[in-house]
């Protein structure tokens, strides 16, 4: 027996089954004609977004999640927790970028700053990594990738974008070799910031914490450290304020506390370099450091000097004070001696890599009071750069160019010493 779509099976009186129009028991309420109804259109992104929740979330692990209470009654006993993330990506900002403005000067140099420490920490991350792993690092390809990747990251409302520390360990620590692992990362940071955001909102920060240090603490080089004692007290230094710096504040703070010691270190070296005094080894004709080897002989009647940096405006005048105190101190211990006085003072220039205005003066001063000791000055193995420079201030005319000359044995060989 057939029966209307609209009808239904109800049962009569006596027990036995009956058809009855469903208008006869819901009276009109239903019309009599139906059109089946079709779902609104989804674009392609809601497509693949649902797919992904009803392959992997079917269950809505959310709604189970916040259904339990262990997380809000951590937070009601004073546990932090990561609280309310945004879902979903950021919005794009392209419109939203000005070039004018009361905050255009105050943006740059906030921008510039951060490029500075963002570039610094990510060489810094990329270089230890390398070392570890065994692989060339370009600093200017850092540059350029960071670069472009703040410049897109702008235009969708990111932050500045740098290496990141924590992740890259934790990549280390997993086991990452290639790029792919930073493609696999991005699709399910992606699909975590559209799905499953909800799911961090009770997790505790020490558990995050917990994460970073288990992949940071296999980092940690204890004989490194060691070594950097006994090789070199600043770079100790600079190591210990780094460790402190990141561990009390934060990477930022750590790499400019590590940055500002290490230019220190570089200002003091730059500001004080090194002279030597020079003797000839025996039996040869080379000339060392008469304290690295005690056993040189110093040549009678001369005083050599090697200076062992560029000649800067920086340490012009600390280079001539300095040469002006060897040759006083030498002629009084060679006052006492057999050795005969100093007549000439030879600086070994091999070393000197450049030389500026501030230099050349420095050299005229430092002529001028040789004079008045009745000390000739020559010049030995000078570079091909320093050489140009005291021809075009004629400071090669002030000094003589008989004076100059390849090597200090052709020096103390022509001088007659």
């Amino acid at each position: 027996m057939s029966r209307g779509i609209s009808d239904e099976v109800v049962a009569s009186a006596t027990g036995e089954p009956r058809i009855e129009p469903s208008s006869a028991r819901y009276g009109n309420i239903l019309p009599h004609n139906h059109k089946v109804g079709s779902p609104p259109k989804k674009t392609l992104f809601e497509d693949i977004k649902h797919s992904v929740k009803e392959i992997f979330f079917s269950d809505n692990p959310a709604k189970e999640f916040k259904s339990k209470t262990i997380g809000r009654k951590a937070d009601k006993k004073g546990v932090a927790i990561v609280r309310h993330i945004n879902k979903g990506v950021n919005p794009a900002s392209a419109s939203e970028i000005f070039f004018h403005g009361n905050y255009l000067g105050a943006g740059a140099r906030i921008g510039v700053i951060a490029g500075m420490i963002a570039l610094t920490e990510a060489v810094a991350i990329g270089r230890t990594f390398a070392a570890m792993k065994d692989y060339p690092l370009d600093g200017n390809k850092e540059m350029v990738a960071m670069g472009t990747m703040n410049i897109l990251g702008s235009l969708t409302s990111c932050y500045v974008a740098t290496g990141s520390f924590s992740r890259s360990a934790v990549n280390y620590m997993a086991g990452c070799k290639t790029a792919v692992s930073n493609m696999v990362m991005s699709i399910v940071v992606l699909l975590t910031l559209l799905v499953i955001t909800p799911l961090f909102k009770y997790t505790p920060n020490a558990v995050l914490a917990a994460i970073i240090i288990a992949a940071v603490i296999g980092l940690i080089d204890i004989e490194a450290v060691i070594l950097l004692w006994k090789i070199d007290k600043f770079d100790f230094v600079a190591c210990i304020g780094a460790f402190f710096g990141v561990i009390f504040k934060s990477v930022e703070i750590g790499l400019l506390i590590a940055v500002a010691i290490s230019f220190a270190k570089i200002l003091l070296q730059v500001t004080r370099p090194r002279t030597t005094v020079l003797g000839k080894v025996r039996g040869t004709s080379v000339y060392r450091n008469i304290h690295q080897y005690p056993k040189a002989t110093q040549i009678p009647g001369m005083l050599i000097i090697r200076v062992d940096s560029a000649i800067y405006f920086s340490n012009s005048n600390y280079i001539k004070e300095r040469i002006l105190r060897w040759l006083t101190d030498e002629d009084v211990q060679r006052t006492g001696s057999e050795l005969p006085r100093i007549q000439y003072l030879l600086t070994e220039m091999s070393s000197v890599t450049d030389i500026d205005t501030s230099g050349i003066h420095a050299f005229v001063k430092l002529f001028k009071s040789l004079q008045k000791r009745e000390v000739q000055l020559l010049l030995a193995n000078p570079g091909p750069i320093v050489m140009e420079k005291l021809h075009t201030s004629n400071l090669i005319n002030l000094i003589g160019e008989h004076k100059i000359f390849l090597s200090v044995a052709d020096a103390v060989a022509t001088s007659g010493a």
